[in-house]
């Protein structure tokens, strides 16, 4: 995976920082030092295409906030309640569905460098007696960085030092070669959002294939990594659940169920926003003329009927294959469980809960 920047920025606050020197060595581009940001927020956004433009600019600043943040969820429907690490943002892969797109403005790659705050967060966090769940790839893709920064060779050893939190790298690469040596404890999860050949071929530009993903899940799981897969967004076309069949029958085929955390399942759902930027940007797509209805979170969403049927029959066929897995709804309301899953989260002390106990199953976790 090849961050393929043209322009390369570095904030005057961190230029004599160790990881901006890394970064930028590893990187290559022509860096310029900038002590105000604003002009090349203004230039991205003046773009003819600013989503495109920001994913060839990279910023190499300090996260000025917090690095742990909470999953922006909403009291509307089944939160995980997993928390954020945010080490950067935007993406290099190009996936018409991409909420990223209008969720920063502008959409700009920034990796922060400032990581003396970031294992100071976590020094904190370990101190808790609680199980927590941490993942990277809310704002980014986790292993987009892999080649050029130390990113995860800082969170991966850090996280196999405790026992009471796990990470998760998710991602839709395969930049797993520096993976194989860490000393990880169990304690990091290796994920991937999956999809259809369908969906892949003309929705995720840039991404890799189908059967590389899973190829690399099955190196990942030889050195001892727990796995997680993301089914999420399911597309609803025509032939579609037939082709999601295909999708788990090459991913069971290849990868020991035991050593799968969980299965996450959302169908797509958008603010209303994101359409234009996908008629605007991904012309040839009809992604967004499905069946939908505004949800209570205000965004689209396939109409109830037609997410339950796929959820059931999706289910039907993971649990066949690994009925021990872990199956569980990215936002959804309870009617959905109970109908596909015959249970509520809080049948079982919430998803949280729920999650938390299949973590300290596959990755050796303690209270």
């Amino acid at each position: 995976m090849n961050l393929n920047i043209k322009k390369l920025y570095i904030d005057q606050s961190v230029a004599d920082c160790d990881e901006t020197a890394f970064a930028a060595s590893r990187i290559g581009a022509p860096a310029q030092v900038v002590t105000d940001l604003r002009p090349v927020y203004q230039e991205i956004l003046s773009a003819e295409d600013p989503e495109l433009t920001g994913k060839s600019t990279l910023i190499l600043t300090a996260n000025r906030g917090r690095f742990i943040k909470k999953c922006p969820g909403t009291r509307y429907y089944n939160c995980c309640g997993y928390e954020i690490l945010h080490v950067g943002t935007f993406c290099v892969m190009d996936c018409s569905y991409c909420i990223l797109q209008t969720y920063f403005h502008p959409p700009v790659l920034h990796y922060f460098v400032n990581h003396q705050d970031l294992v100071s967060e976590l020094d904190d966090v370990f101190k808790s007696p609680e199980i927590r769940r941490f993942g990277t790839g809310e704002f980014t893709d986790s292993l987009i960085w892999e080649k050029y920064t130390n990113v995860n060779a800082l969170l991966i050893p850090k996280f196999a030092s405790q026992s009471r939190s796990v990470l998760e790298l998710k991602t839709k690469t395969t930049a797993i070669d520096h993976l194989e040596h860490f000393d990880h404890n169990g304690k990091t999860i290796i994920s991937w959002s999956l999809n259809t050949e369908r969906i892949i071929n003309s929705e995720e530009r840039h991404t890799r294939p189908l059967r590389a993903r899973i190829d690399a899940a099955r190196k990942c799981q030889g050195w001892g990594y727990p796995l997680a897969f993301h089914f999420d967004p399911l597309v609803i076309y025509e032939g579609c659940e037939e082709e999601y069949k295909a999708v788990f029958d090459q991913l069971f085929s290849s990868i020991n169920t035991d050593n799968i955390v969980w299965i996450s399942l959302g169908t797509f759902r958008f603010m209303p926003d994101l359409k234009a930027v996908i008629q605007r940007r991904f012309a040839k797509s009809k992604i967004v003329y499905g069946e939908f209805i505004s949800g209570l979170d205000n965004k689209m969403r396939y109409f109830k009927p037609l997410r339950l049927s796929l959820y059931q029959t999706l289910i039907q066929w993971i649990k066949a294959a690994a009925p021990d897995v872990l199956v569980y709804f990215c936002m959804e309301d309870d009617e959905i469980w109970r109908k596909t899953l015959g249970f509520t989260p809080d049948d079982r002390g919430g998803l949280g809960a729920m999650l938390n106990e299949s973590a300290r199953r596959h990755c050796r976790l303690t209270d």
